[in-house]
Protein backbone atom coordinates (compact mmCIF):
# COMPACT_ATOMS: atom_id res chain seq x y z
CA UNK A 1 0.00 0.00 0.00
CA UNK A 2 1.13 3.81 -0.76
CA UNK A 3 0.45 6.60 1.10
CA UNK A 4 -0.78 9.98 -1.03
CA UNK A 5 -0.64 13.03 -0.37
CA UNK A 6 -1.65 16.57 -1.66
CA UNK A 7 0.36 19.36 -0.21
CA UNK A 8 -0.01 23.07 -2.09
CA UNK A 9 3.45 24.00 -3.28
CA UNK A 10 4.10 27.23 -0.72
CA UNK A 11 3.98 23.77 2.37
CA UNK A 12 6.22 21.42 0.33
CA UNK A 13 8.39 22.89 -2.62
CA UNK A 14 9.21 26.71 -4.00
CA UNK A 15 7.97 26.17 -7.57
CA UNK A 16 4.56 26.62 -8.70
CA UNK A 17 4.25 23.92 -11.51
CA UNK A 18 5.43 21.16 -8.68
CA UNK A 19 2.46 21.90 -6.56
CA UNK A 20 1.10 18.92 -5.79
CA UNK A 21 3.15 15.99 -4.99
CA UNK A 22 2.77 11.42 -3.80
CA UNK A 23 4.94 9.41 -1.99
CA UNK A 24 5.86 6.06 -2.91
CA UNK A 25 6.89 4.53 -6.06
CA UNK A 26 7.10 5.36 -9.63
CA UNK A 27 4.46 4.83 -12.22
CA UNK A 28 4.14 6.34 -15.86
CA UNK A 29 0.97 8.47 -15.15
CA UNK A 30 2.08 12.12 -15.94
CA UNK A 31 -0.06 15.48 -16.13
CA UNK A 32 0.42 18.89 -17.85
CA UNK A 33 -1.88 21.63 -16.24
CA UNK A 34 -1.97 25.13 -18.52
CA UNK A 35 -3.70 28.31 -17.56
CA UNK A 36 -4.14 31.21 -19.06
CA UNK A 37 -1.43 33.93 -17.69
CA UNK A 38 -3.65 36.71 -17.24
CA UNK A 39 -7.31 37.69 -17.27
CA UNK A 40 -9.48 40.89 -16.43
CA UNK A 41 -12.53 41.46 -15.60
CA UNK A 42 -15.05 44.76 -16.06
CA UNK A 43 -15.37 47.08 -13.02
CA UNK A 44 -19.50 46.11 -13.56
CA UNK A 45 -18.86 42.12 -13.45
CA UNK A 46 -20.40 40.32 -10.54
CA UNK A 47 -19.00 36.84 -11.88
CA UNK A 48 -15.92 35.56 -13.85
CA UNK A 49 -14.93 31.87 -15.20
CA UNK A 50 -11.36 30.97 -14.58
CA UNK A 51 -10.40 27.96 -16.91
CA UNK A 52 -7.81 25.50 -16.54
CA UNK A 53 -7.13 22.56 -19.33
CA UNK A 54 -4.85 19.50 -18.44
CA UNK A 55 -3.60 16.34 -20.39
CA UNK A 56 -3.05 12.85 -18.70
CA UNK A 57 -0.77 10.39 -20.30
CA UNK A 58 -0.41 6.62 -18.69
CA UNK A 59 -2.74 7.53 -16.17
CA UNK A 60 -6.16 5.17 -15.17
CA UNK A 61 -9.66 6.08 -16.77
CA UNK A 62 -10.79 7.61 -13.20
CA UNK A 63 -11.38 11.29 -12.97
CA UNK A 64 -8.91 13.48 -11.18
CA UNK A 65 -9.27 15.95 -8.39
CA UNK A 66 -9.41 18.83 -8.95
CA UNK A 67 -8.01 21.53 -6.64
CA UNK A 68 -8.07 25.63 -6.64
CA UNK A 69 -5.58 27.82 -4.75
CA UNK A 70 -5.12 31.73 -4.95
CA UNK A 71 -2.12 33.54 -3.68
CA UNK A 72 -3.20 37.07 -2.41
CA UNK A 73 -0.09 39.85 -1.25
CA UNK A 74 0.52 38.17 1.83
CA UNK A 75 -0.95 35.23 2.18
CA UNK A 76 -2.86 32.39 0.26
CA UNK A 77 -5.87 30.66 0.47
CA UNK A 78 -7.05 27.21 -0.48
CA UNK A 79 -10.27 27.65 -2.45
CA UNK A 80 -11.62 23.77 -3.46
CA UNK A 81 -9.67 20.78 -2.11
CA UNK A 82 -11.40 19.59 -3.45
CA UNK A 83 -14.39 20.83 -2.35
CA UNK A 84 -14.83 24.28 -2.12
CA UNK A 85 -14.43 25.92 1.36
CA UNK A 86 -17.55 28.76 0.13
CA UNK A 87 -19.79 27.31 -1.73
CA UNK A 88 -21.58 30.60 -2.52
CA UNK A 89 -18.48 32.11 -3.68
CA UNK A 90 -16.49 29.21 -5.68
CA UNK A 91 -18.07 26.41 -8.28
CA UNK A 92 -16.19 23.88 -9.78
CA UNK A 93 -17.39 23.27 -13.32
CA UNK A 94 -16.20 20.39 -16.01
CA UNK A 95 -16.42 22.24 -19.57
CA UNK A 96 -15.27 18.78 -21.03
CA UNK A 97 -13.18 15.36 -20.13
CA UNK A 98 -9.97 18.06 -19.89
CA UNK A 99 -11.02 21.23 -19.52
CA UNK A 100 -12.30 22.57 -16.07
CA UNK A 101 -13.27 26.18 -14.57
CA UNK A 102 -13.40 27.93 -11.35
CA UNK A 103 -16.72 30.35 -11.50
CA UNK A 104 -15.98 32.86 -8.49
CA UNK A 105 -19.31 34.76 -7.78
CA UNK A 106 -20.22 38.54 -5.52
CA UNK A 107 -16.73 39.33 -7.86
CA UNK A 108 -14.51 43.18 -5.95
CA UNK A 109 -11.48 44.09 -6.32
CA UNK A 110 -10.66 41.80 -2.81
CA UNK A 111 -10.83 38.88 -5.43
CA UNK A 112 -7.36 40.42 -7.54
CA UNK A 113 -4.78 37.22 -6.81
CA UNK A 114 -3.37 34.47 -8.65
CA UNK A 115 -5.45 31.22 -9.15
CA UNK A 116 -3.58 28.37 -9.56
CA UNK A 117 -5.42 25.24 -10.86
CA UNK A 118 -4.29 21.59 -9.22
CA UNK A 119 -5.15 18.12 -11.07
CA UNK A 120 -4.02 14.97 -8.92
CA UNK A 121 -5.16 11.37 -9.63
CA UNK A 122 -5.23 9.91 -6.23
CA UNK A 123 -4.88 6.34 -7.58
CA UNK A 124 -1.50 7.07 -8.76
CA UNK A 125 1.73 6.77 -7.47
CA UNK A 126 4.06 8.87 -9.81
CA UNK A 127 5.38 12.65 -8.69
CA UNK A 128 3.78 13.56 -12.00
CA UNK A 129 0.55 12.58 -11.65
CA UNK A 130 -0.65 15.06 -9.33
CA UNK A 131 0.64 18.46 -10.80
CA UNK A 132 -0.64 22.55 -10.99
CA UNK A 133 -0.26 25.26 -13.32
CA UNK A 134 1.13 28.17 -13.52
CA UNK A 135 -1.52 30.39 -12.05
CA UNK A 136 -4.13 32.83 -13.98
CA UNK A 137 -3.71 36.50 -12.48
CA UNK A 138 -6.79 38.12 -12.27
CA UNK A 139 -7.60 41.49 -11.80
CA UNK A 140 -10.56 43.32 -11.76
CA UNK A 141 -11.07 47.09 -13.21
CA UNK A 142 -12.27 49.52 -10.44
CA UNK A 143 -14.95 51.90 -11.88
CA UNK A 144 -13.05 55.20 -13.09
CA UNK A 145 -14.28 58.57 -11.72
CA UNK A 146 -15.38 60.93 -14.33
CA UNK A 147 -14.70 63.72 -12.54
CA UNK A 148 -11.47 64.56 -15.11
CA UNK A 149 -14.28 63.90 -18.04
CA UNK A 150 -16.65 66.37 -16.35
CA UNK A 151 -14.32 69.49 -15.91
CA UNK A 152 -12.99 68.39 -19.23
CA UNK A 153 -17.06 69.21 -20.67
CA UNK A 154 -17.16 72.06 -18.64
CA UNK A 155 -13.87 73.54 -19.74
CA UNK A 156 -15.64 73.48 -23.47
CA UNK A 157 -18.64 74.84 -22.73
CA UNK A 158 -17.48 77.60 -20.70
CA UNK A 159 -14.99 78.42 -23.42
CA UNK A 160 -18.16 77.74 -25.60
CA UNK A 161 -20.24 80.53 -23.79
CA UNK A 162 -17.09 82.83 -23.75
CA UNK A 163 -17.06 82.76 -27.64
CA UNK A 164 -20.37 83.25 -28.05
CA UNK A 165 -20.13 86.38 -25.99
CA UNK A 166 -17.36 87.82 -27.37
CA UNK A 167 -18.82 87.29 -30.91
CA UNK A 168 -22.24 88.80 -29.63
CA UNK A 169 -20.53 91.75 -28.18
CA UNK A 170 -18.22 92.75 -31.85
CA UNK A 171 -21.25 92.33 -33.64
CA UNK A 172 -23.31 94.58 -31.55
CA UNK A 173 -19.80 97.13 -31.47
CA UNK A 174 -19.70 96.35 -35.41
CA UNK A 175 -23.29 97.78 -35.93
CA UNK A 176 -23.62 100.30 -33.07
CA UNK A 177 -20.37 101.95 -34.86
CA UNK A 178 -22.49 101.59 -38.30
CA UNK A 179 -25.38 103.28 -36.77
CA UNK A 180 -23.77 105.49 -35.10
CA UNK A 181 -22.36 106.70 -38.01
CA UNK A 182 -25.32 106.65 -40.45
CA UNK A 183 -26.85 109.28 -37.77
CA UNK A 184 -23.86 111.55 -38.43
CA UNK A 185 -24.30 111.06 -41.78
CA UNK A 186 -27.82 111.74 -41.50
CA UNK A 187 -27.57 114.88 -39.20
CA UNK A 188 -24.95 116.30 -41.57
CA UNK A 189 -27.33 115.77 -44.34
CA UNK A 190 -29.81 117.09 -42.92
CA UNK A 191 -28.41 120.60 -41.14
CA UNK A 192 -27.42 121.05 -45.19
CA UNK A 193 -30.59 120.74 -46.47
CA UNK A 194 -32.07 122.94 -43.78
CA UNK A 195 -29.06 125.93 -44.40
CA UNK A 196 -29.80 125.71 -48.41
CA UNK A 197 -33.44 126.06 -47.31
CA UNK A 198 -32.54 128.92 -44.93
CA UNK A 199 -30.29 130.22 -47.56
CA UNK A 200 -32.92 130.47 -50.12
CA UNK A 201 -35.67 132.02 -47.79
CA UNK A 202 -33.90 134.97 -47.35
CA UNK A 203 -32.54 135.22 -50.67
CA UNK A 204 -36.14 135.01 -52.26
CA UNK A 205 -37.48 138.74 -51.21
CA UNK A 206 -34.39 140.58 -52.96
CA UNK A 207 -35.24 138.41 -56.33
CA UNK A 208 -38.96 139.67 -55.83
CA UNK A 209 -37.77 143.40 -55.20
CA UNK A 210 -35.65 143.31 -58.51
CA UNK A 211 -38.00 142.18 -60.80
CA UNK A 212 -40.58 144.89 -59.05
CA UNK A 213 -38.01 147.65 -59.72
CA UNK A 214 -37.21 146.44 -63.49
CA UNK A 215 -41.04 146.14 -64.39
CA UNK A 216 -41.50 149.98 -63.23
CA UNK A 217 -38.79 150.97 -65.16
Amino acid sequence: LFSFQIVPCFLAVPHITNCLFSTGATDTCQVTVTQPRFQEADYSAHTVFLTCAFSASGCSSSPPQVLWFRFLTNKHEDLCTPGCTDQQKYKVHSLSENNISLQINDLTVDDNAVYICGIAFSDSISPRSKQAGDGTVLTKKEKQHSNGKLIFIFMIIVSSLLFLYSTTVLTFFVVYKKISSGRKIFQAIAQELQKQKYAEHWRQPDDVEDDTVYQNR
